[in-house]
């Protein structure tokens, strides 16, 4: 059961943080009815989930047969050990992390110019730096490429999001853990203390 104190319901929080990622792990069921989970690269763009591929394959074969789909996005963060509550006893460790999930349904792109804009976003995101034409799909070096690739975009029925930050704590025990991640200093420490500030319920 979801823990509403972790649910996030703004849409521009969630917008914001599939804006940061660029992995994503879509679910399709195959013809044959069997479950399959594939991990892609995407884009979310004017509420819809981008991603794309080859026009033949796993992926295309089972959206053609059912577009019903799931799409999950997740951002672990820090990783919590169970000697930060006791030294001793193996209470459960756990993880702070973001997380959305989507299921609707699935369906290929055909008009080139939303291709081309879905195609940009790719960019945008994974070559920041530039470096690059971008693609139009007027432009006769772009346009038989835009014919060959499939782009799909996934349309959300339901959308939720899970933030989990330790807003369940006591605010004494949300602020030693606070302290204990900044003492210990990983990779993610500093950023999941500044989340465990943003989302922490004694903060206005």
């Amino acid at each position: 059961m979801r823990r509403k104190e972790f649910t996030i319901e703004q849409e521009e929080e969630i917008t914001e943080f599939l804006s940061t990622q660029t992995f994503g792990y879509l679910g399709t069921v195959s013809p044959d009815n069997k479950p399959r989970v594939t991990p892609l690269n995407f884009v979310y763009d004017e509420g819809y989930f981008y991603f794309h591929g080859s026009l033949a394959g796993e992926k295309m074969k089972h959206i053609k047969a059912n577009s019903t789909v799931s799409f999950t996005v997740a951002e672990e963060f820090s990783l919590i050990p169970s000697y930060f509550k006791d030294p001793l006893l193996a209470c459960p460790a756990t993880s702070f992390f973001k997380s959305v999930s989507a299921s609707g349904h699935a369906e290929k792109v055909i008009d080139l110019k939303e291709k081309a804009r879905a195609l940009n976003r790719f960019m945008e995101k994974l070559q920041p730096q530039g470096g690059y034409l971008t693609i139009d799909a007027d432009d006769p070096r772009y346009t038989g490429q835009l014919k060959a690739v499939a782009v799909v975009r996934i349309i959300p029925e339901t959308l939720s999001a899970k933030f989990k930050f330790g807003q369940n704590l006591q605010q004494d025990k949300h602020e030693q853990l606070q302290e204990q991640l900044e003492q210990r200093g990983e990779a993610k420490d500093a950023a999941t203390v500044e989340m465990m500030r943003k989302y922490c319920p004694f903060h206005s």
